[in-house]
This record gives C-alpha cells, structure tokens and sequence, in this order.
C-alpha cells in the first residue's frame, strides 16, 4: 500500500492546489462573525491593484467533495477575466459553524458575508447543484449585489408534483 502523501488523491490535490495558485488565487479563511468561519479561494491579496479591474465571479460547490475539486476547469477559465472566489460552503472542507442552522438560506448568507467581508460590493454566482439552491438564495436575499446568476444541474424551481410526475413516467415503483 502507498504512503498517504503518494496516494493518488493526495497527488491530484496537489495538482489542483497548483492550478489555483496559478490562476492567482490563494487559500484563505474569513472569521464572519461569532460562530462562522469559511474558508475559500480567493484573488490574492498581494496582487490587490489587479482585482479591482475584473469584476467579481464567485462559483458555489454542489453537495459532495470541497470546492476546488469541482471548480479547477472553471477557476482556470474565468481567472483571466474575473476575481474569483470559490467558498467551501459551512461543513464542507475547514469552513465551520457553531450555529445549530443548517439551511440554504444559512449558506447563502455565509457567502454574502463573506464578499462583504472581502470588500466586494457587487458579482455574479454560479451554482451548481446543491450550490445552485445557495446561489438562488445569495441573488433572492441581495439582488442589489449579485449582478448575474448561473444556476446548473439543481432543481431550485421544482415542484413536489414534479418529482411524482418523474417517477410515474420512468415507471418507477411499478410492479
């Protein structure tokens, strides 16, 4: 069995580390109040005179591993042209909370807080998955902040009856 640092996984985070540093971002940790911390990628802070001529872009992980395993393609892309900030939602990577809330609405305040906190008065979100429901509520709760909004692979706007629809025409539950 391989060491833990030649573990395939460990290489590959190494690599993706690498690929957000080389689009300019650096691993950082807000305090946004009392209880939350989050953790996120962001433009670095060295290079602050470059940031203020891209707009904002903040992409939001869907429900599984942290962020930038979801986002690398995207980071690199968008660096060029945007400041891009990749939070690792509460509960998800070193991103925490002592407030027993759990809700979307909950998340999506943590990262409006957050581009407060970071000096950001207006950007655009993408969401995808889990991340698109957060990013629904960042655009619903502060429309005066968020520019444009990219909601991808998330059922924000379903129905319950969408689901039963769903699966009556997949035939599922049918003997």
């Amino acid at each position: 069995m391989l060491p833990f640092f030649l573990s395939p996984v460990s290489l590959y985070a190494i690599y993706v580390r690498r690929c957000f540093a080389a689009s300019g971002l650096s691993q950082q940790t807000l305090q946004l109040d009392n209880e939350t911390t989050l953790q996120f990628w962001g433009p670095n802070p060295k290079f602050s005179q470059a940031t203020q001529k891209k707009p904002s872009l903040v992409l939001i992980h869907g429900f599984g591993p942290v962020a930038m395993w979801q986002w690398r393609n995207q980071v690199q892309f968008f660096s060029p042209r945007f400041n891009v900030y990749v939070p690792d939602l509460v509960f998800f990577g070193d991103s925490t909370t002592k407030s027993a809330e759990r809700s979307e609405v909950f998340q999506a305040a943590s990262v409006a807080k957050l581009m407060e906190k970071a000096g950001v008065e207006r950007f655009s979100v993408i969401g995808t998955s889990y991340g698109g429901f957060v990013a629904y509520h960042v655009a619903r709760m502060w429309p005066e902040r968020v520019e444009k909004v990219v909601i991808a692979s998330s059922g924000v706007n379903m129905r319950r009856g969408d689901n039963e629809k769903l699966l009556e025409e997949g035939q599922v539950g049918k003997d």
